[in-house]
């Protein structure tokens, strides 16, 4: 079984969005969907499933949905189809070449899509896809490099 790359995944429908975090919980966490909605402090994890059927949630279950699977595939669906790039914030620290190599990644990934979709042998939403992870990471290094005389303590617990 190929295991997923979760950072390179980009929803591409809010059902969608929901169903990936319900899999990233279940694959990285071993939660099951009794075990998110217990976690998000619902009476019922039926109403789970009604959300996942319907592609429906509401706004104010979006961040304790999201915490108890451990991705925020929704939030990244939400900014995307409004046409927004979404990228954590910047810290200032130094990149590392792993940072650096991981962004030529995604911007060689992006410039195949790209070729692949103008030459009709895949689809716009794998391309758009790819381009927004691309966008995303030059953001967050453009806002890295900004902040890079001003670094911000990390108080990330991995």
């Amino acid at each position: 079984m190929i295991r997923r790359n979760w950072k390179r995944i980009q929803p591409t429908s809010l059902r969608q969005a929901l169903e990936l975090c319900k899999d990233h919980a279940r694959e990285r966490l071993n939660l099951s969907v009794e075990s998110i909605a217990e976690r998000m402090g619902l009476t019922d994890h039926w109403t789970l499933y009604k959300w996942f059927q319907s592609g429906r949630i509401p706004a104010n279950m979006i961040r304790p949905f999201e915490m108890a699977c451990g991705i925020d595939f929704v939030t990244r669906w939400l900014a995307a189809s409004a046409g927004k790039l979404l990228i954590e914030v910047p810290t200032g620290r130094a990149a590392t070449p792993t940072d650096i190599q991981a962004l030529q990644e995604l911007l060689n990934t992006a410039i195949g899509q790209l070729l692949q979709f103008h030459s009709g042998k895949a689809d716009a939403a794998s391309a758009l896809a790819s381009i927004q992870q691309g966008m995303e990471g030059l953001a967050w290094h453009k806002g890295n490099v900004e902040k890079h005389m001003q670094p911000e303590f990390e108080f990330k617990e991995e």
